[in-house]
């Protein structure tokens, strides 16, 4: 066999060998140089391509009868902090702004704690708005949903830990549009894992082997993490 059956017999199992044999050398024989690399370039891509690893659906809510794209423009609001870190709640608002806006879903601002619209709403970022609360938010922070929540937890030592409750809100009818609540363990070692898949997937290019290890000690590397994590189950 050739080189390009090689490289691709490592990607079946053993009885799928043979099946796979045989395509390659229709391949080789049949098709021209640059359609073979292309064809062998999809198959390889089957075996190394990561999908994102995201909370476990008990752990989120995403309302499948509305559609997030149609939603306009969303407001995140700073988020609120029960953790004995204060200063933390800006960089995980700004980590997950970054991340969501990658997913292009829908246009997005940060509303700040301190921000005075925010403020004269005087409203709490855990309760149920009412229509004219919610009314009053759409006109003065001009957005049609609002992103709110509270860092649960957050651990710097002996490792990595974060904890997010988060919703967003369509402000034109008052629906519930998606919902997380989960806890981040570097620790743990389904997290681990997908710490390094998000290394090797995210940040392969300029970054040395067991890079990876980085986000379980460094708190900006394992907030990216975090959010690349909630942006993906949007």
């Amino acid at each position: 066999m050739n080189s390009s059956g090689t490289l691709l017999s490592h990607c079946v199992s053993a009885r799928q060998k043979r099946a796979h044999k045989f395509l390659v050398e229709c391949i080789t024989w049949c098709v021209p140089n640059k359609v073979k690399l292309l064809l062998l370039l999809v198959f390889l891509s089957g075996c190394s391509t990561y999908k994102a690893s995201v909370p476990a659906a008990k752990h989120y809510y995403l309302n499948t009868n509305k559609s997030l794209s149609a939603i306009g423009r969303v407001a995140i609001v700073e988020l609120g902090n029960d953790s004995s870190y204060p200063n933390i709640s800006a960089d995980v608002t700004e980590s997950l702004f970054q991340e969501l806006q990658k997913r292009q879903i829908f246009g997005l601002t940060i509303v700040r704690q301190d921000d005075p619209s925010w403020r004269s709403l005087q409203l709490d970022r855990d309760s149920t708005y009412t229509l004219n609360q919610m009314l009053t938010i759409r006109q003065t922070l001009k957005c049609d949903g609002v992103l709110t929540g509270t860092i649960t937890k957050y651990s710097p030592f002996p490792h990595m830990a974060a904890g997010l409750r988060l919703k967003i809100l369509d402000l034109r009818d008052g629906q519930l549009l998606w919902a997380l609540e989960q806890v981040w363990d570097s620790a743990d070692k389904t997290t681990e894992k997908r710490i390094k898949n998000y290394f090797q997937s995210e940040k392969r290019s300029g970054f040395a082997p067991l890079r990876e290890e980085l986000a379980a000690i460094s708190p900006l590397e394992f907030i990216k993490f975090v959010s690349y994590e909630v942006a993906g189950t949007l």
